[in-house]
């Protein structure tokens, strides 16, 4: 995701958009926290394990690189099922880089799932949620997903025109959940 310079992001950064490792743990849960994602009954880094230890759900991170980027690294076009091309260069292996965005999916033979789509307060309104989301919807499309849904808490409406935007309606259904733990 390269930026032309009148977004908050200046042009000499590049946002590169990959699966997280279990090292970015306290990066995840820190942006998870600012963004007012956790719940008390939740506890998000056992979130995040569980869904990089099951082969059908994965977290994305966009990181942010001060600098240009070298030859064979990762960008938009990512390998988002974890592998890489000859000579490409992980995002988490270059340097000066910040996590400033995560989205959580999950494919449960039925229907995609989209949890915890965050960003960094100071990269709202670059586009960046928007890259999450086409990152999200590519990996659950490889894995087969006819659908993609999400929820949205009651006390979260101010997301609703983002999701609206992207071509996201209200399904019409309640959720209803209980506890097993």
């Amino acid at each position: 995701m390269t930026h032309d310079g009148t977004s908050a992001v200046p042009a000499t950064h590049e946002t590169t958009i990959s699966p997280v490792t279990r090292d970015d743990e306290r990066a995840v849960v820190a942006l998870w926290e600012a963004a007012g994602l956790t719940r008390p009954w939740n506890d998000p880094a056992a979130d995040l394990r569980s869904a990089l230890e099951t082969p059908t759900s994965t977290v994305l991170g966009a990181r942010l690189h001060d600098g240009a980027l070298p030859d064979g690294a990762l960008l938009d076009n990512a390998l988002l099922d974890g592998t890489l091309p000859d000579g490409a260069v992980p995002d988490s292996a270059l340097p000066d880089s910040t996590l400033v965005g995560t989205v959580m999916v999950g494919y449960d033979g039925h229907r995609g799932w989209v949890y915890y789509l965050a960003v960094d307060e100071a990269q709202r309104g670059t586009g960046l949620g928007r890259a999450l989301m086409v990152a999200a919807e590519a990996w659950l499309v490889s894995q087969g997903a006819p659908k993609v849904q999400l929820m949205v808490r009651t006390t979260n409406t101010a997301v609703l025109g983002f999701y609206a935007a992207l071509g996201y309606t209200d399904q019409s259904c309640v959720v209803l959940g209980r506890r097993t733990d």
